[in-house]
């Protein structure tokens, strides 16, 4: 019981954080454009101090490496469900559902989560699947949504890679891994100013996402979000199952595995709807209830798994 209510509690913490951001941006304290400097700030700032921080550690399994080819491997599973679910409707219906279905924002929501509630190892599980996710959240996603649709941009490879290699996140991801593999430490400076910064990291993605979080829909599209939402969570659900109870990895990484299963819709979704012609307003809709979504999934998924 004294768990389920240190679960509850924690999350309650979480869920002022979000309410707070949002509660000043109404109140004029925040402006909305103030989200992109929260923006700048996780991205390159605490974020990448904190894996670097949880990366150091941690012993490095060398099967943990795995986890990055399951990243890639659920966001095709959801690009494809996207795809075939709608192989009766239009192409343009087809792309927004390959975009908006698929994807997890995880470095601003779920490794908050993860960083509270898991240990290193969790921690180091969820950056080496958002490795994976990121390959596909920057440039693949969107390149197949982009040919299913028939216009849009179409990246290659050359800007793809360049879109990864330009993120710092996912370069403190790639080099925090080949250290960790080749059991080289870094100096204790290091570390010790990672670890500080690391740690303002949870409060600043929560609050980010309460100044960036809105809702503006049509009533008459409510449906059809409804429905999107409902196949990424059922997706979400067995994803989590399958990874607690069938993977050959510790409890830490099974549990870190489920959390991300729960998690919100890649935040970039939105931009490259956008990029496709689609329906920014309802992608945008898409996006900020799942992230309503996902805290009561994962508040209740960490006081079963914890």
């Amino acid at each position: 019981m004294t768990g389920i209510l240190t679960v509850l509690a924690k999350a309650a913490a979480f869920i002022l954080i979000i309410v707070t951001g949002y509660a000043l941006k109404k109140r004029g304290f925040f402006h909305p454009d103030d989200f992109y400097l929260f923006s700048k700030v996780v991205v390159r700032i605490t974020l990448p101090c904190a894996i670097i921080s949880n990366f150091s550690r941690i012993s490095m399994d060398n099967s943990l490496l795995f986890l990055c080819v399951l990243g890639i491997g659920a966001n095709l599973i959801m690009v494809l469900a996207g795809y075939f679910v709608n192989l009766t409707g239009t192409r343009q219906q087809r792309a927004f559902d390959m975009i908006n279905l698929s994807g997890y924002n995880i470095g601003n929501f779920t490794l908050p989560f993860v960083q509270s509630f898991l240990g290193p190892v969790g921690f180091a599980a969820t950056s080496l699947f958002d490795a994976g996710n990121a390959v596909m959240c920057t440039g693949v996603t969107f390149t197949m949504a982009s040919i299913a649709s028939g216009n849009g941009d179409r990246p290659s490879v050359k800007n793809v890679v360049k879109s990864l290699i330009s993120s710092l996140p996912f370069d403190a991801y790639l080099i925090m891994t080949v250290l960790a593999v080749l059991r080289i430490s870094l100096p204790e400076v290091v570390t010790a100013y990672a670890g500080t910064v690391g740690n303002a990291n949870a409060f600043l993605a929560l609050l980010m996402i309460g100044i960036g979080f809105e809702i503006r829909m049509e009533r008459h599209k409510l449906a059809r979000i409804l429905r999107l939402l409902l196949m990424r969570y059922g997706m979400g659900i067995g994803f989590a199952v399958a990874a607690f109870w069938l993977l050959p990895y510790e409890l830490e990484v099974r549990q870190a595995l489920a959390l991300i299963s729960l998690g919100p819709i890649s935040s970039v979704a939105p931009a490259f709807t956008g990029k496709l012609n689609g329906d920014v307003e309802m992608a945008s809709a898409v996006n900020s209830l799942s992230i309503v979504a996902s805290i009561v999934m994962i508040t209740g998924a960490l006081m079963i798994l914890l």
